[in-house]
């Protein structure tokens, strides 16, 4: 097993790893809408947050060599499902054909009053 780190996501918030890869597979901690450079939610509302969350994954899914191209199955947990247009938007937009499994999930809380998290898992290219 092998844990990773990067530092353009931010620090775990807790006891844990930002990503651990065993067996040619990258498992991802969520991701929030913090900045790292600053340990805040990104100003601007939900999609500065969910943008913020996409860079972090995108960060810590480099850190394994991998890519949104190698992720094999994504949640995504919203505060509120009326943001479930804007966040399809967004995912979109990085995920561009590619279709990975996904389940989106109403939370009640994100860390530090945020509105949007995501979590992955991925192929680690050989």
């Amino acid at each position: 097993m092998k844990y990773h780190h990067t530092e353009q996501a931010p620090e775990a918030l807790g006891p844990y790893s930002q990503a651990v890869e065993i067996d040619g597979w990258l498992y991802t901690s969520a991701q929030s809408g913090l900045d790292p450079a600053t340990g805040e939610l990104a100003p601007g509302g939900f999609e500065a947050q969910a943008r913020q969350v996409l860079n972090n994954l995108r960060a810590v899914l480099g850190t394994a060599g991998c890519s949104f191209q190698d992720v094999v199955r994504t949640t995504i947990y919203l505060t509120d499902f009326g943001n479930f247009p804007a966040v399809n938007k967004l995912y979109a937009e990085v995920m561009g054909d590619h279709r990975p499994a996904r389940t989106t999930l109403q939370v009640s809380a994100i860390p530090k009053g945020g509105l949007v998290g995501m979590d992955m898992i991925a192929r680690v290219p050989r």
